[in-house]
């Protein structure tokens, strides 16, 4: 059973959140505004909070005992250590890798994921503690590696001016991997913090067609206000990177729609950009595959067939989207990759004709950034698929 002990958890909007150790009442009453839900087996559970702000979403609020993560060794990530304020992420991306971690805490990877949110809300002061310890080798410390911490809980919670500044204090380089625009809050808590240690933004945008966007990643910001966003976090001096993953067979991956990110990358400032191709994992494929089964029905075969034989596209595939990718930077002068864990370019502001020009990618040009119908395949596409 995934509930146990139920309780009445009082809705306690504008409460101390951090260090509250109220859990509301089991005697069965309740007052004006009370919320009645389940209390969650989560450790370290403090509440569980709904708010008419956040329609749909429950939040449910521990004490945290560690804040740092150790990356396994047998990873292939460049970074060895990570901070997850948030489990869960209201973002809601139908391809999101991290889907099946949260069955690791008994909610299940669809629904639950988009709005079944954990905040660890002393994750700031028990990350400080942990920094300052002196056996603490400043290693970099990677945000956003799972789910998202500019999602929109963070513009409830702040936790992260009090993250930025306890990596900073502590001379501990970072880097930040965000779709979320509540990023341009903080624009000077990290140009302040790029002054003491070395900072790595990284903007994770795959697509401009805005319907698709709405249908894809509900509750992310839209496509040109992320550009909008790039654009700010270059303006201020800061380096910025951009992960464009997923790209979607069929729906994302033709030479005009890549051509159109890329020209809106490049116009908006972006310091690099990696991208690569949709990949399945359990969790993730049965969600994605009922969302493609209800948009693009048309597809649901021809993804089956793709990924037939595990999480990652074949081979032939993704040889022939990377030489696309790699002609498509080319052309808009983006040849370095990302780039946002370890960016050794100095963190200067870009010329004023790299600035994002109202009409360039997004809603301004919605025939190039528009997804593409299925096409027969062409004799420079894989017969796989």
């Amino acid at each position: 059973m995934r509930w146990t002990n139920q309780q009445l958890v009082p809705d306690l909007v504008g409460s101390d959140l951090v260090g509250s150790d109220s859990v509301g009442s089991d005697s069965g009453t309740s007052r004006a505004g009370a919320v009645t839900l389940p209390l969650l087996p989560l450790a370290g559970l403090v509440k569980s909070v709904n708010t008419p702000e956040f329609a749909g979403v429950t939040f449910h609020e521990v004490i945290a005992k560690s804040a740092l993560n150790k990356v396994p060794r047998t990873s292939s990530m460049p970074f060895e250590w990570t901070v997850n304020p948030y489990r869960g992420c209201s973002h809601a991306c139908v391809y999101c890798f991290a889907r099946k971690s949260h069955t690791y805490l008994d909610f299940d990877s669809g629904a639950d994921f988009d709005s079944q949110v954990v905040v660890k809300v002393n994750v700031a002061q028990v990350l400080r503690r942990e920094l300052f310890k002196p056996a603490w080798g400043r290693h970099h410390v990677a945000l956003g590696t799972n789910t998202d911490p500019y999602q929109r809980a963070e513009g409830r919670y702040k936790l992260m001016p009090g993250i930025i500044a306890a990596l900073a204090d502590s001379g501990t380089p970072f880097s930040i991997l965000t779709r979320g625009t509540l990023l341009a809050r903080d624009i000077p808590l990290l140009q302040e913090a790029g002054r003491q240690v070395s900072v790595g933004m990284g903007i994770s945008l795959a697509l401009l067609d805005e319907d698709l966007a709405a249908a894809v990643e509900p509750g992310t910001p839209a496509p040109r206000a992320r550009l909008h966003l790039i654009a700010k976090l270059r303006d201020a001096g800061l380096p910025c990177g951009v992960m464009a993953m997923p790209i979607l067979p069929w729906l994302t991956d033709s030479q005009e729609s890549l051509d159109a990110l890329f020209a809106a990358l490049a116009g908006a400032g972006a310091t690099g950009v990696t991208a690569g191709a949709l990949y399945l994992r359990p969790g993730t494929r049965e969600w994605f595959m009922q969302w493609l089964a209800r948009e693009h029905p048309a597809l649901v075969g021809r993804y089956r067939r793709l990924y037939a034989t595990g999480a990652y596209a074949p081979k032939e595939y993704r040889q022939w989207l990377a030489g696309r990718i790699t002609e498509a930077k080319r052309r808009h002068g983006l040849a370095g990759s990302a780039g946002f864990i370890h960016d050794p370019r100095p963190q200067r502001a870009r010329q004023s004709s790299g600035r994002l020009r109202d009409g360039q990618g997004g809603a301004g040009n919605e025939k190039a950034g528009t997804a593409r119908a299925v096409p027969a395949p062409s004799v420079l596409e894989p017969t796989l698929f």
